[in-house]
């Protein structure tokens, strides 16, 4: 159970920020499939700043991966300006744009990491290879029955998700910039008539859901790969789509959703072992949160509520 426990929180987190970059964007009116194009984007970004900073640090050092998490968060907020100016400012069809994003990252990522490999590093490899992070167990809570894999082999990167998802909790539902930018998702043209700059709530929306899905994607490539290639992120953004749209574009409510998608991931693989199954099941147990997901959807799709202007292109001289 603790094992379950610890592997399900480690995956759960960090598509839970990814998600609540989705859920910036969306409740701005913005359509967003582009998280996979952003965290992979944000986490290309600080695994080249770790890989070119290697031999500035001592090799047991945790600061680099801190500073790439920063690096990341400003990686995927850039990466994020090409959905934005189609978007708002070209007013382009925002699914067809979340699409073209997706495999434009991929392919640019997959191709600048073989050649920076090559040509800076002097390495053959497609793979930035990072430094795995360090875990903390805190005793004597971690000795408690069930609850205690909670607080045992803790990543420290969980701690910052949960303070960065508290931010933009806080942010959204208790600040005249969140109210603002939920109207906007609503009633934009109501926005605009009380005098303030739809396109600029819009475009800073979608920075910060890039901003957000970079910081999750450098998460994944420190725990559960130790790794960062175009492997890492295949998935994972439309499943944080998933978990946002099951969430009811709610916070708290989607960090349930990446908690469940998760916690199956984590007890999937424990089954795998406890069976004594070979590790080629492994892979099968990889669809186990996307079947959970159509199930999910399947009876509770009804319940959602999105954004009523969610996916229309505002035009201020239509009001």
């Amino acid at each position: 159970m603790s094992d379950i426990i610890v592997n399900g929180m480690s995956f759960s987190l960090p598509l839970f920020i990814i998600a609540v970059g989705g859920i910036y964007s969306e409740r701005s009116g913005v359509t967003n499939l582009a998280l996979e194009g952003f965290l992979g984007a944000g986490a290309f970004f600080g695994a080249v700043f770790t890989a070119l900073t290697a031999g500035m640090f001592a090799a047991t050092s945790q600061l680099p991966m801190y500073l790439s998490m920063v690096v990341a968060m400003a990686g995927g907020a850039l990466y994020a300006v090409i959905h934005a100016v189609l978007c708002i400012k070209f007013k382009a069809n925002q699914v067809i744009s979340g699409v073209v994003v997706n495999i434009l990252a991929m392919a640019l990522t997959d191709f600048l990491t073989s050649q920076i490999n090559a040509g800076v590093l002097g390495q053959s490899s497609d793979k930035f290879v990072l430094n795995v992070s360090t875990r903390l167990t805190f005793q004597p809570l971690a000795s408690l029955p069930v609850i205690g894999g909670f607080f045992t082999n803790v990543y420290p990167f969980e701690f910052i998700i949960i303070a960065v998802a508290v931010v933009a909790w806080y942010a959204m539902y208790k600040t005249r910039f969140g109210m603002r930018l939920r109207a906007c998702g609503d009633n934009p043209y109501a926005v605009d008539a009380a005098g303030c700059n739809v396109a600029r709530i819009q475009f800073i929306a979608v920075m910060v859901s890039g901003a957000l899905s970079g910081l999750g994607g450098m998460c994944f490539a420190y725990s559960v790969f130790g790794n960062f290639s175009t492997s890492i992120y295949t998935g994972y953004g439309y499943l944080a789509i998933a978990a946002m749209i099951f969430g009811n574009w709610k916070i708290p409510a989607t960090l349930g959703a990446c908690l469940l998608f998760g916690f199956a991931r984590a007890a999937g693989y424990s089954l795998i072992q406890y069976l004594g199954l070979p590790g080629a099941y492994s892979d099968l147990i990889m669809i186990l949160p996307y079947v959970l997901t159509l199930l999910l959807l399947m009876f509770f799709s009804k319940n959602n509520r999105a954004p009523r202007a969610l996916g229309e292109i505002y035009d201020k001289g239509k009001r």
